[in-house]
Formats: structure tokens, C-alpha cells, sequence
């Protein structure tokens, strides 16, 4: 069964990254819904961490890119090399060419290296002259960013952001947690110990298994009513897109398979919307005044939007 596969990465997963068990669903969710994933924290609190026990949990290619501010686009998706034993040249594939790829502080480089990534992670092909090369699948791009420190960074564009499936936090481990944290670090590397517990082909039968899941109109019209909330509200200046639908509709059908259901219900919606929705929206100045973040925006227009009755199985 599909859920007992996704249960089976997310225990290999938590002995290298403990106490995430939320967050660590979260991002199997957005690999599963075949989304990119903006991972946004303090540093110290286990994002790369995070993205290699993933990588090695499903055995899938795997590449980092340390983003920095002389970083060149050719670094990312490759550049052609002319070979005079043939006087031609011959595109030497970049970091991207890799199931997943780690955007290590996305938004240290600027943003002409930034948009080098927005047609490989819309069309899942890099352009180079006239030549195309389309990437194999799965890929996926987890890209994560500080948010506390400002200097020497570039904000990522609302174009750019909207391409994320989801944005996750990870956050300090409670007081407890780091304990056993410390104990289990004290001599080996977890991450070293770890073996992959599902494949290439398993993961690609998720993303396909995804699709399947039935959503009714009640569903979609709740998902609808939520995002037009985001572009008729005094604390937002630009509301969530069409794009932010598609992936909280995504987002919904990979909480209900993981839940072992053939169908969504409203709380597969609910539990997902802050974070698929939260990066997509732009607060106002009246939201500023206000003291408000993107994810408390997000979570009042949740309790707002009348939520339809507990949908049974058949009503589609």
C-alpha cells in the first residue's frame, strides 16, 4: 500500500532529523505531489540535514548548488564547451540534471541566476542555444533561504516563488528532542547509517497515484473559495494565483493518499493551505501597520471560508 511506502521513508527520515515528524510529512507530501519545495529558517536547525536523509532515504540522484553572488546561470543548468578534436561544441550538463537538487540559500545570487532556474523547474528542461535537454524524472528542486539575515541577498520574485509547491519551516527542536539530539550525535552520524528504503520507480508510482485521487466539486469549490479570499482582502496587495489552486489541490490529493484514502476531504484542504498558500501572497501596508505575517493572513481567511460538509466516498 501506498501509505505503509511514504510511512517507511518518513521513519528512515526521523532517525537522522528527530522531532519533525510534521515537517518532514509535509516535505515527502510536496515530492510525492512532484512540486518544489522552498525550505525558509534560521541556520543550525537541519535544512540541508533534512534534504540529504531524503535523498538517500529514496535513492535518487542528488546534487547541491551553494547559491552565491557571482554564481553564473551557466553554473546551474551547464554550458557548451567547443572540442577541437571534433570543432564542435558540446553541452556539458550543469547541477541540474539531477532528480533532486539542492538550492542551498537560493537567495544569495542574483536574480539573473535565480530566473535561470524558472524554465527548469516550470517545463523541467534547460534551453541552451537551440538545443533543448529535458530532465529525467522525478526532479525536484528544494531550495532553502535564511530569513533573518539580509545583507548580501536577493529577494526571490513573486514569479519565482509561485513555481514552489510549498514553503516549510523546521524550527528549533523543544528542549527534549535536542537532548536525545546531542546523545545521538555524541559519536556516529546518523545520516551515515541509514539505507535508501524505496526507488526511482516508487516514487514516480506515487506522483502517478497522486492524480488518482478523487476531489469533489465541494472540494474544489472550497479550494477556489479559499484563494479568491487571498485576492479580495484589505492585508493582502497580490492574492494567491490559478498555480496556487492547482497545488493546494495537489497538495490535498498526497495528504489523503498518505492517509490511505482514495479522496479528499476538507481537512486534507485545512491542514495544507498556510503552506502552500503563505509565500504566494503579498502583504499590504495595512497588513504591515498590523503587525500581521503571510502564515497568520493565511490561517484567519482559513477559519473564515465556510467549510463544506465531511465528504463521503462516492460523492463525485
Amino acid at each position: 500500500m501506498e501509505e505503509i511506502l511514504v510511512k517507511k521513508i518518513l521513519d528512515n527520515v526521523e532517525k537522522v532529523i528527530m522531532g519533525k515528524q510534521k515537517e518532514i510529512m509535509h516535505l515527502l507530501k510536496g515530492i510525492i505531489s512532484g512540486g518544489h519545495i522552498l525550505i525558509e529558517d534560521v541556520p543550525g536547525v537541519g535544512k540541508t540535514m533534512l534534504v540529504k536523509a531524503i535523498c538517500k532515504s529514496l535513492n535518487l540522484s542528488y546534487s547541491r548548488i551553494q547559491f552565491t553572488p557571482d554564481l553564473l546561470p551557466s553554473d546551474i543548468t551547464g554550458v557548451s564547451i567547443y572540442n577541437p578534436e571534433n570543432r564542435k561544441f558540446e553541452f556539458n550538463k550543469g547541477p541540474v540534471f539531477s532528480n533532486i537538487v539542492l538550492a542551498d540559500e537560493i537567495n544569495r545570487t542574483s536574480p539573473k541566476t535565480q530566473s535561470a532556474l524558472l524554465e527548469v523547474m516550470e517545463e523541467y528542461q534547460v534551453s541552451e542555444g537551440v538545443n533543448t535537454y529535458l530532465l529525467k524524472k522525478p526532479f525536484i528542486v528544494l531550495a532553502t533561504q535564511n530569513p533573518v539575515e539580509y545583507e548580501g541577498t536577493f529577494n526571490l520574485p513573486e514569479a519565482q516563488l509561485d513555481r514552489f509547491m510549498m514553503k516549510i519551516r523546521i524550527g528549533y527542536a523543544d528542549k527534549v528532542t535536542e537532548s536525545e539530539i546531542l546523545q545521538k550525535y555524541r559519536e556516529i552520524d546518523p545520516l551515515s547509517q541509514i539505507e535508501s528504503v524505496a526507488s526511482e520507480s516508487d516514487i514516480i508510482m506515487l506522483q502517478e497515484k497522486v492524480k488518482t485521487i478523487k476531489a469533489s466539486k465541494a472540494i474544489t469549490d472550497y479550494i477556489v473559495n479559499i484563494t479568491d479570499n487571498t485576492r479580495n482582502n484589505k492585508y493582502i496587495s497580490l492574492g494567491a494565483s490559478t498555480r496556487g489552486s492547482l497545488c493546494l489541490l495537489r497538495i490535498a490529493q498526497a495528504s489523503a493518499l498518505v492517509m490511505g484514502r482514495d479522496y479528499v476531504i476538507p481537512d486534507d484542504v485545512k491542514n495544507n493551505a498556510v503552506a502552500v498558500l503563505s509565500h504566494r501572497i503579498k502583504i499590504s501596508s495595512a497588513g504591515r501597520a498590523s503587525g500581521l505575517n503571510s502564515e497568520n493572513i493565511v490561517g484567519d481567511i482559513i477559519e473564515r471560508v465556510d467549510t463544506p460538509r465531511a465528504v463521503q466516498y462516492g460523492e463525485f
